[in-house]
């Protein structure tokens, strides 16, 4: 049951990217850990995003960028509400970054409640 749960969420999650981003992360493994939702997400960057971080200043911006973007993403209502009909559980807070250089994006949604 959990790991399909786990894999609901991966899926719903790539959803929520494609549809706020312009691409879903090319892999996302998830793990339920007590209280806390843990998404590690593999190719998030696009090929512009890639050329950029080529410079320093392209990686300040593309950091930059994409930390305001995801946390934008989750000051909708609608997209929390989502991942919290799935799991049953409200969300206090999320926290979320990316390595640029391994294109590796993590993030951490912690809830009202363990799930596993």
């Amino acid at each position: 049951m959990t790991k399909n749960l786990e894999h609901q969420f991966s899926m719903l999650v790539r959803e929520i990217r494609k549809e706020h981003v312009g691409n879903g992360p090319r892999e996302i493994l998830t793990r339920f850990c007590g209280p806390w939702v843990i998404c590690e997400m593999k190719g998030n960057m696009t090929n512009v995003e890639k050329f950029m971080i080529l410079s320093e200043d392209g990686k300040r911006m593309v950091h930059e960028a994409r930390t305001k973007l995801v946390k934008n993403i989750y000051h909708d209502q609608a997209v929390v509400a989502k991942l919290e009909e799935l799991i049953d559980a409200k969300i206090l807070r999320i926290f979320s970054d990316i390595s640029l250089e391994e294109d590796i994006a993590m993030t951490v949604y912690v809830l009202d409640r363990p799930l596993a």
